[in-house]
């Protein structure tokens, strides 16, 4: 098989593996590296081995490709990572918006993400990188994101749109971590709470509902906080009245997000079937850091299926159309 795609496809089972970002960099970086050179300097093992980004692992990788093996580090991990499961809803969903690339604490450049999801069959792709104050996220200030704002429009294709957006903080009143001027000119906006997650229930929830009634935003993202597995270990759920902040969702026409990482289940069962109750619109989405993690959406359209809500209240299974529509009363 070819060595370059060997390598991606490695990259892309660890990502939705969710390994350590360095394993996955660094099979991207080999395939960087050899997409950059001619067949003669392919063929030159001795110096293709020390290659800068070319390590052992990768090379063994290239070698067993190009002899018309596939590569058993590759045939390991297809059979130890799951494929994206099968599902009636997920086959309806027509893009995320939730994802980030390296210009804040995402793992590769947004032409490859942006490569991914149309792989995927996405038909748009909301890049929603971190807003200023979560500082280990590398948050875009204003200046750095009207500068990716820019870059937007380069990104179109036939049957595909990138929609510029953020995952901007929550801050502890409610209120939000970035230009309001400058949130009115995105496409989408995604509001998530990062800090102080164990504040008392009271002021959360007003925390909450405020960032939900605020008119410049489309999606309350994993709201409770928690993670249940996972590298980073595990986090109680934020506690507040959930009644109250869908009550407030529900109120404003904010989607809550229903966030496909498999570390998060978020919001789980219990507070999604109230959601559900009340009349919450909802917006499945992968909160991926990488390319092979955009295909997490099985998992939260797995989840959404199994709770029984309606294709139509998913944002996401929305035609553009209907969705620019959405995020444009969300403004006014």
């Amino acid at each position: 098989m070819d060595p370059i795609d060997a390598l991606t496809e490695i990259a892309e089972l660890l990502e939705r593996d969710r390994a350590s970002r360095y394993k996955s960099k660094a099979f991207r970086a080999a395939a960087q590296t050899l997409a950059g050179l001619s067949e003669a300097e392919r063929s030159d093992v001795a110096r293709l081995r020390a290659r800068k980004g070319i390590g052992d692992s990768t090379f063994a990788v290239i070698t067993e490709a190009s002899s018309g093996q596939v590569p058993t580090y590759l045939a390991d991990l297809r059979a130890r990572v799951a494929p994206p499961t099968e599902s009636a809803l997920r086959a309806k969903l027509r893009g995320d918006l939730h994802a980030h690339s390296e210009w804040s604490d995402g793992l590769t450049s947004i032409d490859l993400m942006v490569d991914a999801a149309r792989a995927l069959g996405h038909e748009y792709l909301a890049l929603t990188d971190h807003s200023p104050r979560l500082t280990v996220a590398r948050g875009l200030s204003a200046e750095r994101l009207r500068e990716q704002m820019s870059l937007i429009p380069g990104f179109a294709a036939e049957g595909f749109t990138l929609l510029s957006g953020i995952e901007v903080d929550i801050l502890d009143d409610g209120s939000l971590d970035q230009d309001s001027e400058l949130l009115d000119e995105l496409d989408v906006v995604v509001a998530s709470a990062h800090s102080k997650l164990r504040m008392d229930a009271g002021p959360m929830t007003r925390r909450l509902v405020t960032a939900a009634s605020d008119p410049r935003v489309d999606v309350l993202g994993h709201v409770t906080g928690r993670l249940v597995s996972g590298a980073r270990g595990t986090r109680p759920q934020s506690t507040f009245d959930a009644r109250a902040v869908f009550e407030a969702c529900a109120e404003h026409g904010t989607a809550v997000e229903i966030n496909s990482r498999p570390e998060r289940e978020d919001p789980p069962d219990d507070l999604l079937a109230l959601a559900v109750e009340i009349g919450c619109l909802f917006s499945i989405d992968s909160d991926a850091h990488a390319p092979g993690q955009l295909s997490l959406l099985d998992h939260g359209a797995v989840r959404a299926e199994r709770l029984g809500i309606a294709a139509d209240r998913i944002v996401t299974t929305w035609p553009l159309e209907r969705l620019r529509a959405w995020t444009q009363t969300r403004t006014t």
